[in-house]
């Protein structure tokens, strides 16, 4: 058949025109049923062909070659941060969202760090969750990332990844919250935390794990096939920019510990490479070293945690035994503690900036460190206080001197300016949660007349517990 000559159907007959595609009379195709056959065979191996592409042979042998290895190591590490969860819910009222339990089970604390020496507070937060969601979520997460991890690496690289990351995960929210930085916009809220509050979690693992499969992916992306470069590599990035959005937004999220935990991850995964399929099952004698340095740390430092737990087991049997808060006497007595706690730490600031005694700074602050928990917000204001009592201890030696640097008049004055701003939320919390708790503001004494020709501004009134009314 000649294009722009007639034919004749092949199926009825008919004459076709030049040019005509398709039969007037039957609307079979110009060539009869034999070119619509043809067609058709045409279509099924273009069915066929994607389909290959869609089953990747490479793919599938790669997968099969690595994810049918044993990922032992994920399900011990999520045993065991589930069974500490449970010890740390029973061992007192409020379980692991109480203070003084997420203190004694080793969360850290940067005062306890820098003055009682406890380096294990910067290992043993990587197995610590605050409350059932945070446990779930992160868990959730290391049920998803572990396995391809540890079978992409093998069981004795993960477990050096996994404590060595969330290790450096915690030295950066160590470093963070210590950084004088916390008023730089946009950089100071993204990274660094106030306060010396309770820091726990295993997020900076998970985020080294994350470091580690972005590495992965570009560092090997030539070998890999296409569904592997798909899923790591460039493809983690919508991940990581959310994950780090969430933790700019919310405050108590700890993006410093989430950056320093991805750093860690993706530094290792530049000098490491990952067990290849069919690769020999043999591993360097160096990483079953790491891996077993790496296990032993975490039993020492949680060694370290039950040598230290006997001074904490009175004050939960304490907990115990007055119940939740709303149970009278208990509550009050709970009260009567914090506040004399947060008096004292008043006292000794006036103490440190006038007359430079920083013993009793040093004894105040151990002090709050024993004062109960009540409530988030009474935990906080506790919590916030410590690091404005210890700059006030640091500057004591300062006031001795007959002469201070124009810096050193500038820190002192910083200081006053903290504490005014400390005692403004410590007299609205009284107002507003303290009534719950029997509290009142006693009122100041009058200003003798020395204070009044001097100009010395009187310290905030201390609250005390009001009396009860039997009504």
């Amino acid at each position: 058949m000649y294009a722009g000559r007639p034919s004749v159907c092949r199926n009825c007959g008919a004459l076709v025109g030049a040019g005509e595609s398709t039969c007037a009379m039957c609307g079979v195709p110009a060539g009869g049923a034999q070119q619509e056959q043809q067609q058709q065979q045409e279509r099924q191996q273009q069915q066929r062909t994607r389909a290959r592409s869609l089953a990747d042979p490479e793919t599938m042998r790669f997968a099969r070659a690595v994810l049918t290895r044993p990922s032992t190591f994920t399900f011990v590490f999520l045993a065991v941060n589930v069974f500490i969860f449970l010890l740390m819910n029973a061992a007192a009222p409020g379980g692991s969202e109480n203070h003084e339990v997420l203190r004694a089970y080793g969360a850290k604390y940067n005062s306890r760090i820098n003055e009682h020496g406890e380096w294990w507070r910067l290992v043993t937060p990587v197995f610590l969750h605050i409350g059932w969601i945070h446990l779930l979520i992160n868990m959730y997460s290391l049920f998803i990332l572990g396995p391809y991890v540890e079978k992409l690496y093998g069981s004795a690289r993960f477990v050096f990844f996994w404590i060595a990351t969330g290790v450096a995960g915690v030295v950066a929210s160590y470093l963070a919250s210590g950084a004088e930085m916390h008023g730089i916009p946009v950089v100071g809220r993204f990274l660094f935390r106030g306060g010396d509050g309770p820091s726990a979690g295993a997020s900076g693992a998970l985020f080294g794990l994350i470091g580690v499969l972005f590495v992965f992916g570009i560092k090997f992306r030539r070998e890999l096939p296409e569904g592997f470069k798909r899923a790591f590599g460039t493809g983690m990035i919508p991940t990581i920019l959310i994950n780090l959005f969430i933790g700019y937004t919310i405050p108590f999220i700890d993006n410093a510990a989430h950056l320093g935990g991805f750093v860690a991850g993706a530094a290792l995964a530049l000098f490491v490479g990952y067990k290849r399929p069919g690769q020999r099952a043999s591993v360097a004698v160096l990483w079953h070293v790491l891996q077993i340095a790496a296990l032993v740390l975490v039993v020492v430092s949680f060694g370290q945690v039950a040598r230290h737990m006997g001074a904490e087991r009175a004050r939960f049997g304490q907990q115990q035994q007055e119940g939740a808060p709303a149970a009278g006497d208990g509550k009050l007595l709970a009260a009567v503690n914090y506040i004399n706690a947060l008096n004292g730490g008043q006292e000794a600031f006036a103490a440190a900036i006038n007359d430079g005694n920083v013993e009793y700074a040093t004894s105040a602050l151990g002090a709050l460190d024993a004062a109960p928990h009540l409530t988030e917000e009474s935990d906080k204001l506790r919590d916030d206080l410590k690091p404005i009592l210890a700059r006030a201890r640091d500057y004591a030696p300062v006031n001795r001197k007959e002469k201070q640097t124009q810096k050193e008049s500038d820190e002192g004055e910083r200081l006053l300016a903290d504490m005014d701003a400390w005692n403004e939320r410590y007299v609205a919390w009284v107002k507003t949660e303290g009534k719950n708790y029997g509290l009142a503001l006693r009122e100041p004494p009058a200003p003798t007349a020395t204070q009044s020709q001097s100009g010395e501004r009187a310290p905030a009134p201390p609250p005390t517990p009001a009396q009860q009314d039997d009504k």
